[in-house]
């Protein structure tokens, strides 16, 4: 009986189990089956709408905030009444204020840093640096020797930055009078900079100066005071309410009329000046501060913290300008153009619908009134016309409809990138298609500007593009993000190739997917602090033309493209004089190179060595071909013998020759780089081994072409270098005997030594012969400016006069330097020649193959009249070649000790 029920009881028990397991099984299933539901309804159901984010009210806070939240540090919100400055007119004393003159030094400013890796430092360098100022860091010294200050009765610089002006306060006596003294002789500034840290006092005396600093507050409600006398871009009496981030700011005091506030604050607490005596709450204290050199006769800003607040940064531009007498400063014009690329292209959901068309002329007619001129400059793709939903195919027919109120350029009809066409007829066709898409619909089709896809073939040169461009199109100006990199954004540069102008463009924070205010990358504070002060502004701030790439993606949804621009626009005209405007990009480019007429000229730097130069260059083009060493030169030393022993090397490949210059390319020198590194690359093989053969070109006017240092380094900067030297005096007279055998009147009309010694009033065709024979001789200094670009290790001198009498053992030498395999037997390859007076290649049958007759030619000695007068012309020229050979480790050439013998030095 037990033993029944006890059999009963365990089955009922298994039942139970399973009907359990059942229904943990069923609710699992329940629940995925839901999830799945849910994401399906949530991914296909239509967000929510909200309200795009309204642009700053005028000098007011983001209207992307909530109304009536604290706006903080960024400002007052609308409707908040913002604090009146009143400071009392100082105009009596800044009479006796003595105008900047520093009109006697070099326009270059010398900046002391604590280390090259200091934050404060290298945002000072990236100002000067995006402003184009020339510049000169020093690491600051605590003590030890001022850097040269003068040159020939005039000033290096025309500006001192210290990073910390302590180190310049606490320089030992003699540095410290040396500086003041050249300050006040050149009219020369100083901008100094006080971040306290956990060692600095609370309060404590500036060394020689009648000023007292107060650190560790924080401070609230900045103000800019309206009679400090160096603003110039920075608008006064407006401020900034809410607290300053971090509490270790430094305020200045003092009662010399010397000293003129720049910027005030109030503190956060009446507690945090206890120290030094009550105050009211609200009083103002000075954080930065300008002396007007009524003390010592020196004229200062002294910024009583770091460059991370935007306001300083406004202001130390504003600083840099007044101290150099305007010498260092923009105008106030600033340019700026709106681009919208990829119209008509899109995904559904991304585009601009009626609503946001009429959102785009509302905005465009409102920032008018603000910029002159201003108008959206809208990019095309004609292929996608008409492929959104039909809300936004109605867009696109607004567009159209609108079509004479903006300005209009060309994409590529189906959006490709350009380097992807390698025929220029396929690319002008899809161009084509593209101009017949604008004729149909009236889009106006002679702006003059176009934009590539990804900047696709713009930079690296796709050359094929720019072809295509001016055949199709008219294309006179283009821009791109990529020259010379993408980053940092403030060494982006123009030029001109082919006749089209290609301008810098900025990025502004918006890409293809940012569309909604909400879900900016970062938070929406990003993008507001972004316009207030942040890239954006900094970008409008410190370049007079600013092109500003955007996409149709972000004038739809939340409409942040024209949020940011009403707000930007609002911003700077808040806070700065600055007056804002817009031109077509054709007149904007002539405004671009008249402003900046050094950047007509491009320096084309190696595609393999950035990776996004890479992805946008065709595939069909490698830097293999590319040559791994140069011969530089000078002309009448020996190059072309050394270039025909080079290509007897199995392993050493030589370009290609010219039909104008031979075996001379003359590519970094002279016109021939304007035709870009397609054009270049042209005159190389394809290696049949990248690792093992060299290639290499012979260009001999390369050595002492002032521009060629820089432009080889910038596309072969891991290449080695050869210069041959001889005897200078003997290198004139060849240079003389190679004009005379080229008819060039100059020479056949004047002897060697009438050459030489003609002056200043001899004629002009005379005076340029004079400069060819003697100019290159001057080996030291033009050495020098290669060993700008290039290290040591990669330049090797090659003895002229050893070359000429044991060529093998130059060879060999060269062989080593180049680090090229097998070894080549040059005692076997070569013969001398004594018809020819020099050795030549030894082909079949013990032969020799020399150079051309006009090679090696015979003619009468030099006269020891010319030779004396040259010896001592290139006396000191060189010795400094004795001193850098030297300073180099690298061999003396037996014709230098052998004349510097003669000469009596050593």
């Amino acid at each position: 009986m037990v033993g029944a029920g006890l059999g009963v009881w365990k089955l009922m028990r298994g039942v139970r189990q399973l009907e359990l397991h059942r229904l943990i099984l069923a609710l699992i299933i329940f629940c995925l089956l839901s999830m799945a539901f849910l994401a399906y309804y949530v991914s296909n159901s239509p967000k929510i709408k909200e309200a795009p984010p309204l642009p700053f009210s005028d000098c007011g806070g983001g209207g992307g905030m909530s109304p009536g939240a604290s706006t903080g540090a960024a400002g007052g919100g609308p409707g908040v009444q913002r604090s009146p400055l009143f400071l009392p007119s100082r105009q009596g004393r800044l009479r006796q204020v003595k105008a900047v003159d520093n009109s006697r030094t070099q326009p270059v400013v010398l900046v002391f840093v604590e280390s090259i890796y200091s934050q404060l430092g290298q945002e000072i360098v990236a100002i000067l640096e995006s402003s184009r100022f020339h510049y000169r860091t020093e690491i600051a010294p605590g003590k030890g020797d001022m850097p040269t200050l003068t040159e020939h009765n005039r000033g290096r610089y025309t500006l001192i930055i210290y990073e910390n002006v302590l180190k310049y306060v606490n320089l030992d006596a003699w540095n410290r009078d040396l500086l003041d003294k050249y300050c006040a002789e050149y009219g020369v500034g100083v901008i100094g900079f006080f971040k306290a840290n956990e060692n600095s006092l609370l309060s404590a005396q500036l060394k020689g100066f009648p000023l007292f600093l107060h650190s560790h507050l924080g401070l609230r409600d900045y103000r800019i005071n309206p009679n400090a006398p160096l603003l110039y871009i920075t608008k006064p009496n407006q401020v900034e309410q809410g607290s300053l981030p971090g509490d270790d700011w430094t305020i200045f005091q003092s009662n010399h009329s010397t000293y003129e506030p720049v910027l005030l604050a109030s503190t956060k607490s009446s507690e945090a000046l206890a120290h030094f005596g009550p105050s009211p709450l609200r009083a103002l204290h000075a954080t930065v501060v300008q002396d007007l050199g009524l003390h010592d006769g020196i004229q200062r800003v002294l910024f009583g913290n770091n460059l991370n607040y935007w306001l300083h940064k406004l202001v130390f531009v504003d600083a840099i300008a007044y101290l150099t007498g305007k010498r260092l400063c923009l105008s106030l014009d600033r340019h700026i153009l709106v681009d919208v690329d990829d119209i008509f292209v899109g995904k559904e959901g991304t585009r601009m619908k009626v609503s946001d068309v009429e959102a785009l002329l509302n905005t465009q007619n409102k920032l008018r009134a603000l910029v002159p001129n201003f108008t959206f400059n809208l990019g095309f793709s004609g292929k996608f016309y008409h492929t959104g939903t039909d809300e936004e195919d109605r867009g696109d027919d607004m567009l159209l409809q609108h079509r004479m109120d903006f300005w209009w350029f060309p994409h590529m009809w189906s959006h490709m990138q350009p380097h992807l066409f390698h025929n220029v007829s396929v690319l002008a066709e899809q161009m084509r298609l593209n101009k017949i898409f604008a004729q149909e619909h009236g889009i106006p089709t002679d702006m003059g500007y176009a934009v590539a896809p990804h900047h696709s073939g713009v930079y690296p040169v796709h050359s094929q593009l720019y072809e295509a461009w001016k055949s199709v199109w008219g294309i006179k100006v283009t821009s791109t993000e990529e020259y010379p990199h993408l980053r940092p954004a403030r060494y982006r540069r123009g030029f001109i190739h082919n006749g089209i102008q290609v301008l810098p463009r900025q990025t502004c924070g918006l890409f293809t997917h940012t569309i909604f205010y909400n879900e900016y990358p970062g938070g929406s504070k990003e993008l507001d602090k972004s316009i207030r002060g942040g890239e954006l502004f900094l970008t409008v701030l410190l370049n007079p033309i600013s092109i500003f790439m955007t996409h149709l993606s972000n004038y739809g949804n939340d409409r942040l493209g024209l949020y940011t621009f009403e707000s930007l626009v609002k911003f700077v005209q808040c806070w700065t004089n600055l007056r804002l405007q817009t031109l077509p990009p054709v007149q904007l480019a002539e405004k671009y190179f008249q402003i900046f007429p050094e950047e007509r000229n491009p320096l084309w730097q190696n595609p393999c060595h950035d990776k996004r130069h890479k992805d946008i260059w065709s595939k069909e083009k490698t830097c293999d071909r590319l040559p791994k060493f140069l011969v530089i030169g000078p002309q009448k030393t020996g190059t072309t013998a050394l270039h025909s022993f080079l290509s007897l090397h199995p392993a050493i490949t030589s370009s290609f020759p010219s039909p104008t210059t031979f075996e001379e390319i003359q590519f970094f020198s002279g016109a021939n780089y304007d035709n870009g590194i397609d054009w270049y690359m042209d005159f190389f093989p394809f290696p049949s081994n990248v690792s093992t053969d060299f290639m290499f070109e012979k260009s001999a006017n390369y050595f002492d072409t002032e521009v060629a240092p820089k432009r080889a380094a910038a596309l072969l900067p891991r290449a080695k270098v050869l210069a041959v030297l001889i005897n200078p005096s003997d290198r004139a007279y060849s240079w003389y005997q190679h004009q005379r055998a080229h008819q060039d009147p100059a020479a056949l009309n004047n002897t060697f030594h009438a050459v030489v010694t003609a002056g200043v009033s001899a004629p002009r065709d005379l005076q340029a012969l004079q400069r060819r024979c003697l100019h290159p001789g001057a080996y030291a200094t033009h050495l020098e400016r290669w060993l700008q670009h290039y290290q040591p290790s990669q330049l090797h001198i090659v003895d002229g006069a050893l070359l000429r009498s044991n060529p093998a053992l130059v060879m060999e030498g060269i062989q080593r330097f180049l680090g090229v395999t097998p070894i080549f037997n040059y005692t076997q390859a070569l013969m001398y020649d004594d018809s020819k007076g020099f050795w030549c290649q030894r082909v079949e049958g013990g032969r020799a193959k020399c150079l051309g007759k006009s090679k090696g030619r015979k003619y009468p000695e030099m006269s020891s009249e010319s030779r004396a007068f040259l010896a001592e012309y290139y006396r000191e020229h060189n010795m400094e070649l004795l001193h850098l050979l030297n300073r180099l480790g690298q061999p003396l050439p037996s014709w230098l000790r052998q004349e510097l013998q003669s000469t009596s030095w050593s």
